[in-house]
Parts: structure tokens; sequence; C-alpha cells
């Protein structure tokens, strides 16, 4: 991609968030040769948890969506504090998007691509990755999504 990632976030009109500090004991990223693994991001806006809740009963498809974008942001934004830019990213390998979901809901892909919708938009199809996206009863703090990533650097 000519022109950086820097410069292609300004194009999309995107401003990345603060990078979140960790919760709890652990790094929100960790560098491994030329992989870098980003801990899970719940969505929070200026520390406020965007649509806390269950998916498919207190909180809708679109605000899902919305939330696993917003916890992609948060990631991205802890990469580039880890890492000085995110011009080192060669390639977004993995992302793993957790739903707090009600039994019956069954859209967990379609959450999912809030994530990785992003992620194409920013690094093109080096931003197309292999991905699961699963139902849990609960996520922390009383999130309906987590997000956590894994890059391959160059």
């Amino acid at each position: 991609m000519s022109g950086g990632v820097a410069e292609r976030l300004r194009e999309l009109g995107i401003t990345l968030p603060p990078p979140p500090p960790p919760a709890g004991t652990y790094r929100p990223v960790v560098v491994d040769g030329d992989h870098a693994y980003v801990s899970g991001q719940i969505p929070r806006i200026d520390g406020k948890l965007l649509h806390p809740g269950v998916v498919g009963t207190t909180v809708d498809l679109p605000s899902a969506r919305a939330a696993a974008e917003q916890a992609t942001l948060q990631a991205l934004s802890a990469l580039q504090a880890e890492l000085g830019t995110l011009d080192r990213v060669r390639q977004i390998v993995r992302v793993a998007v957790y739903v707090a979901s009600s039994p019956e809901f069954t859209q967990h892909p379609d959450v999912g691509n809030g994530a990785t919708e992003l992620l194409i938009r920013v690094f093109g199809e080096n931003g197309r990755p292999a991905r699961v996206a699963m139902g849990v009863p609960a996520l922390p703090l009383g999130a309906c999504v987590e997000v956590e990533l894994l890059a391959r650097l160059g």
C-alpha cells in the first residue's frame, strides 16, 4: 500500500483511539519474531463500554458490528503503540471475534465482519485474515464483543 497506513487512515477519516491500558496482568501486544499478538480488546469510547450486553437479546446486530469495529480500532492502536508505526504490518494473519450472545443468535460471522471489513479497508487484501467468530455466554465487563488479532511484521 503506497503512502503508508497513517495516510490511509486519514483518507478513510479514521482516527485511532488512544492505546488501551491493560485491564489485568498481561501485555496488550507481544512481538515474537515477525509476528505481533494483540490481546483481546473490548469496545470502548472515552473509557466507556460501547453497546454492553448480549447480542440477540439486548444488543442488535448493527450495534454489535459497530462494537467489533471499535474493538478492532483499539487493537490497531495497541499495535501502533508497540511498533511505533502500523507500516511495519505486512499482513493481518488471524482475527478472533468473541460475541457475547444469546443461545438463539447465529449471526456471529456478521458481527465478525465489523472487524474484518475495517482491516480490509485499512490494509487492502493484506488485511483479509483467517478468522473465527464465536459465541460465548459472557465477556469482560459485560462487553458484547472482544477482538484479538495476529499480525505478520516486515
